[in-house]
This record gives structure tokens, C-alpha cells and sequence, in this order.
């Protein structure tokens, strides 16, 4: 063959490489097997079919079609499945991808693929770091120098990558020796006459083969980090819920001193409630709960408030009873009610109502608390909006509602001196009962970029 042709087909193998790598990086079930550490045999044997049916069909092309010799990368293949998924999915692959070249006379290519996945895979168990088989690069130059500066200090002979590097070289030295004295024994693209050429072909296998695990390197590092992305963003939920505990716990503990010299019959009737309210937290672990629980928390903090207010506090439910099983964030009203008690009602002489309200409108979960007390003038209500100066719990509820929904979910507040304040909270419907929804921190992560 010409050596212009001979580099024509190597570059097309490249390219047939990195489109075969980018299409398989993009199915789901494809990348739930990529990227695990173990794998059971089963999934070694779906792992093995993802890999080696695409070169399979490549083998029947080439040998279907003389003229396009580049779709056969099933050496380059049974090197990246075994180094990939270990000994037994090397050869697995091997065999696959070998049947057609032998039932096409090309005896020598089954025993010949197999060997190369067994040992890729023994390359795989001798690495120390995993992370030396997603970091190979075709460029050796740069592990020789790191193997040199490495063994200046303290002697290391051995280097994962200038070793795979020089296995990959071996083995396709060895194909080219069955090519060159068994004829049609095996497929291998050779130009004896030209060295430089004989160069380019074997830079092409090894390119080849970097040219996969960089693309499937870069898709497990995106999903690392939207891995770290979503358990930062759950960590940072769970420290904003958390917050709220101990904030509810000492507003509470203040009104039950103040009623323990005066009243003590009071202040163990709050203790027993308080208790349950406690109990009930430290047996829950969602951080999602239907409206309806919300709203029975809600019933027995308001149990406490009115030991303390007595008949100076009304409370007024017009709760629309499709909406009751709509997930929303855990102990997201209490703080609300609190807030419109402790800065609307507790000034009030005769006391107040407060009024919670809840809807569907328009695929959105509308929850509104209303309160008919001081109100707030517009500077403070400025401020409010803002969550600066509105107390620990409004603040907390506006980052909450950032952190997991950004910007689907909107908490208004609107208020007049003298007349009272309404929040209002739209939410997106979430029907998932559980912790927390499947896939919703996935959800966010992608759309906060």
C-alpha cells in the first residue's frame, strides 16, 4: 500500500477512535459502567458488549469493504476494555471481536486479541494508582521525565505509564511479525519499506488509544464535579435546616423561663409540647415532607405560642386540599409563623390572627402567612426583602428556598405600618415523597451553571 494511503487510514482511524469514545460516553448505561472502581460479572459482560460490538461491526466493514481499512480498531480495543475492566473483560472482548477475522481466515487474530486484553488487564491489577490508567497519554517523553525525576531522590524503576506505553509498542511489533511471517494470518496495515511511516502507524494505535481514555477522562472528571457540586449544595442544605433547630429551640426555652416563676403549671404543659415537637424532629431525616405534615409541625408549635398568648392569638387555616401533598422544604413555615408573632403580634395589646393560606395556581404550590399586626414601614420592609434584617429565620428560609430551587421558587413580602405583612412563598410542585427527591440536586446543579 502507498504510504500516502497508509496515513490516510490512520488518521481516519483516529477519527473513527474519537467517534466511537464521544457516542459511547454519551448513554447513560454506558457511563454507570465506565466509572466504577468494581464491577460484577455481569456487568463486565455489558461493559464488554458496549466496547466490542461497534468494533465488530468496524471488523465486518473492513472485511466486507477492502477499501476502508481504518473502521478495525479492534487491537486498540481489546488493550482499552482490558487495561478498563481487568483480565477477564480484556479476553472477553478478544474473543468478540476476533470470531469474524477467523471465520474470514485471519486465524492468528482471536488468540492474538485475546492475549493483548489478558494482559492490559494485568497492566490494570500491577497499578498502584487508577488514576494513572485515566491519565495515559501518548506523549511519553512527559512520564520518562517524571520516572527520572522521581527516581533522583529515592530509585523507582517502575512507571505505570512508560510500561503500558511500552507494552501497547510490544504488542504491536508482535502483530506485525505475524502479519510479516504468517501472510493473511492476521490484519495489520505495514509499510516495511518506509520507516517513518512505520513510525506513524505504530503513533497511531498508541494515539488511538489516548485519544479514548482522554475522552472518557474528561466525562468522569465532569462527573466528579457535579458529584462534589451536589453534595455541597446538600450540605449546605442540611446545615441551613440544622440552623433552624436550635434558633426554634431558643426562642422557645426564653418563653418557657419566663412563665416558670409565675406560671409552673404553664410551663410544663410548653415542656411536654415542646418535647413532642423534638421527638418528632429527631425522628424525621427528610428534608422534603408533604404540606400536610408541615402543617401539623406548624399546628403544635402554635400549641406553644398559645400557651404563652392565650386569647390574644387566633389562628385562621384556608388550606386547599390538592395542595397538602405537594413536597415542600422541611421547616419551612415554622420560622414564618415565628417571625409574624415574635415582630407583628407579641407588641400588640389585644393580640392578632394570623392566616395561613395555601393553593395551586398555574403548576406552582402558592403558601401565604399573614398576619394583622405592626407591619412594617418601607425602609424596613426594604431591608426585610432583602433577608438582612429580618432575623435568623427569614433569612434562613430565603437561602434555603436559593440553595434548592434558585430561581423557580420566590418568597415575596409585603407589608404596611399598622395593617400587618403577607409573605408569600410559589413554589414548583414536587409530587416525590422521600428525603429528598430523586435527581433534584442534579437538577440544580446543572441549572445554577
Amino acid at each position: 500500500m502507498e504510504p500516502r494511503l497508509i496515513l490516510i487510514h490512520q488518521l481516519i482511524k483516529l477519527g473513527v477512535a474519537a467517534a466511537v469514545s464521544s457516542s459511547l460516553v454519551r448513554t447513560k448505561g454506558f457511563k454507570s459502567l465506565l466509572f466504577r472502581e468494581e464491577r460484577s460479572p455481569r456487568q463486565k459482560v455489558y461493559f464488554v458488549l458496549w466496547m466490542a460490538l461497534p468494533i465488530l461491526l468496524g471488523v465486518w466493514i473492513r472485511l466486507s469493504v477492502p477499501s476502508f481499512l481504518a473502521g478495525d480498531l479492534s487491537f486498540e480495543t481489546a488493550l482499552l476494555v482490558g487495561v478498563i475492566a481487568g483480565r477477564w473483560a480484556g479476553s472477553l472482548s478478544g474473543v468478540l471481536m476476533g470470531i469474524p477475522a477467523m471465520l474470514h481466515g485471519e486465524w492468528a487474530a482471536l488468540p492474538f486479541e485475546v492475549l493483548c486484553g489478558f494482559i492490559a488487564g494485568q497492566l490494570r491489577a500491577m497499578a498502584v494508582d487508577k488514576d494513572d490508567i485515566w491519565s495515559f497519554s501518548p506523549f511519553i517523553d512527559q512520564s520518562i521525565f517524571r520516572l527520572i525525576k522521581r527516581n533522583l531522590p529515592r530509585p523507582r524503576l517502575f512507571d505505570w505509564q512508560v510500561m503500558f506505553f511500552t507494552t501497547v509498542v510490544g504488542l504491536r511489533f508482535v502483530q506485525t511479525q505475524l502479519a510479516r511471517y504468517f501472510p493473511h494470518s492476521i490484519f495489520s496495515i505495514e509499510s516495511p519499506e518506509n520507516w517513518w511511516v512505520w513510525g506513524a502507524i505504530y503513533a497511531a494505535s498508541v494515539t488511538a488509544i489516548g485519544i479514548e481514555l482522554k475522552i472518557f477522562n474528561s466525562v468522569r472528571i465532569q462527573i466528579k464535579l457535579e458529584e462534589q457540586e451536589r453534595l455541597l449544595l446538600h450540605a449546605r442544605m442540611e446545615a441551613l435546616q440544622n440552623q433552624i433547630n436550635p434558633h426554634f429551640l431558643f426562642n422557645t426555652l426564653n418563653s418557657i423561663s419566663s412563665l416558670v416563676r409565675f406560671d409552673p403549671e404553664t410551663a410544663r404543659e410548653v415542656i411536654s409540647k415542646l418535647a413532642t415537637i423534638l421527638r418528632r424532629m429527631l425522628n424525621s431525616t427528610d428534608s422534603f415532607v408533604p404540606l400536610r405534615e408541615e402543617v401539623e409541625f406548624i399546628d403544635n408549635y402554635l400549641d406553644i405560642e398559645v400557651v404563652r398568648f392565650g386569647d390574644k392569638l387566633r389562628v385562621v387555616k384556608d388550606l386547599a386540599p390538592e395542595s397538602l401533598e405537594v413536597m415542600v422544604p422541611a421547616m419551612l413555615l415554622q420560622p414564618l409563623v415565628e417571625n409574624s408573632i415574635k415582630h407583628g403580634l407579641a407588641s400588640k395589646v389585644e393580640g392578632g390572627s394570623i392566616h395561613l393560606r395555601s393553593r395551586l395556581s398555574n403548576s406552582k404550590l402558592i403558601i401565604e402567612i399573614e398576619d394583622d399586626g405592626i407591619g412594617m414601614a418601607p425602609t424596613q420592609l426594604l431591608e426585610a426583602a432583602h433577608a438582612r434584617r429580618s432575623g435568623i429565620g427569614m433569612a434562613n428560609v430565603s437561602e434555603r428556598l436559593e440553595v434548592l430551587y434558585g430561581d423557580t421558587a420566590r418568597m415575596t413580602i409585603d407589608s404596611r405600618e399598622g395593617k400587618g405583612t403577607l409573605v408569600r412563598i410559589r413554589l414548583p410542585l414536587l409530587q416525590t415523597t422521600g428525603a429528598v427527591p430523586e435527581g433534584f440536586y442534579e437538577a440544580r446543579s446543572t441549572t445554577r451553571r
